[in-house]
């Protein structure tokens, strides 16, 4: 079966989707504006889900159509097959948003929707009434300018959920970026990765998991895999072919500080609940101390950006000291990703290349320093 994908996704991040898309070999792969559409089978479908580093969740694209009445909303809807995937017995809870349209008003859409996809199947199955005890399935809707996207969600709760960050310091940096800042900071199996900083681990755990090529989902559950539509033994199969291209091989090292020896702790165990303790050192330093224990390096970090933890002038004071310590030398890269514009000024010199990530609803730049 030939199944068409959405990835809903921050601004920031499409190409690296589309290309990781690509990689996992998806067909027809094309990045927009806070999304990236794909095809494939049931095992794309399933591979997807395990192995994406960077994408929030997997959607299956039902079908997209104009509506400017809420009859046009019904009809068009009505008309899409919901039988190929929702069973008389499963659940089918509908939610979404509306954008610039004609049809603004997101409960209307909710209940008109939720109608005609019961009157579709209706008509199919030749029942009257749906117990919906079954499996669920997400219905997801988007209207975009008048112009109608009809969704399943296959992943349930969010693909940043990994499973190891059970606890997280103040101001955590969700999975999924730390996992693109990693793959724009072009991390490898063989390289030595620092986070000065590093809070609850993230930025480490995901560049370990990367640069030894384990998927991140490869440990969790998702919505999809209860569907009884789809085969089960697809998720056996690629959880299989994940863990055959794990290297067995690598050289890769991390080290991580932090001024804060409970969080500390907490990297600790998160790192252990990963399976990635062996490749990270953890100790307790201050930014002011950073010596590095390696020839060459890279190094990674998500300072406090003066909004939760420290306040502006505490902010700019911290990326003096990283200017002074992060030093220009033969093998060594620096990234640093923060909303502070003026981080350039106060860290002492231009970036040889920046990028605009969106971390949660903050816009950020990534500050990279790598000649």
């Amino acid at each position: 079966m030939n199944i068409n994908f959405v990835i809903p996704c921050l601004l920031g991040v499409e190409s690296i989707i589309a290309n990781e898309m690509k990689e996992l070999g998806a067909e027809n792969v094309t990045a927009e504006n806070g999304r990236v559409l794909f095809s494939g089978n049931e095992n794309i479908l399933a591979r997807a889900n395990i192995c994406s580093r960077y994408a929030e969740r997997i959607q299956i694209l039902v079908g997209t159509f104009e509506a400017h009445s809420f009859e046009e909303l019904f009809q068009g809807t009505k008309a899409l097959p919901w039988e190929e995937w929702i069973g008389v017995a499963d659940a089918f809870p509908v939610k979404g948003y509306s954008i610039n349209s004609d049809l603004f008003s997101v409960s209307d859409c909710q209940a008109i929707i939720k109608k005609a996809i019961v009157e579709r199947m209706k008509t199919v199955h030749n029942i009257s009434w749906f117990e919906e005890t079954g499996p669920v399935h997400q219905v997801q809707f988007s209207i975009m300018k008048n112009q109608v996207s009809l969704l399943l969600d296959t992943s349930g709760a969010g693909l940043h959920k990994r499973g190891y960050r059970l606890e997280a310091n103040l101001a955590p940096i969700k999975e999924t970026i730390a996992a693109a800042l990693v793959n724009l900071a072009r991390v490898r199996h063989y390289h030595t990765l620092y986070d000065p900083m590093c809070g609850s681990g993230t930025i480490l755990i995901e560049g370990a998991l990367l640069a030894n090529n384990i998927a991140p989902g490869i440990n969790r559950h998702f919505s999809a895999e209860r569907w009884l539509n789809l085969p089960q033994n697809i998720w056996d199969e690629e959880r299989e072919r994940a863990k055959s291209l794990v290297l067995t091989d690598s050289q890769f090292t991390a080290y991580g500080g932090d001024i804060d020896g409970k969080t500390l702790e907490i990297a600790r165990i998160n790192a252990k609940r990963a399976g990635v303790d062996k490749y990270i050192n953890f100790s307790r330093c201050d930014i002011r101390n950073f010596t590095p224990r390696s020839e060459k390096g890279t190094v990674i970090c998500n300072p406090p950006y003066g909004e939760r933890l420290l306040d502006i002038e505490q902010a700019n004071e911290l990326y003096r000291i990283m200017g002074k310590n992060f030093r220009r030398e033969h093998g060594w890269a620096y990234y640093i990703i923060t909303p502070n514009d003026d981080f350039e000024r106060e860290f002492g010199r231009k970036a040889d290349k920046r990028r605009k990530i969106y971390n949660g609803m903050i816009k950020c730049q990534y500050y990279m320093y790598f000649k």
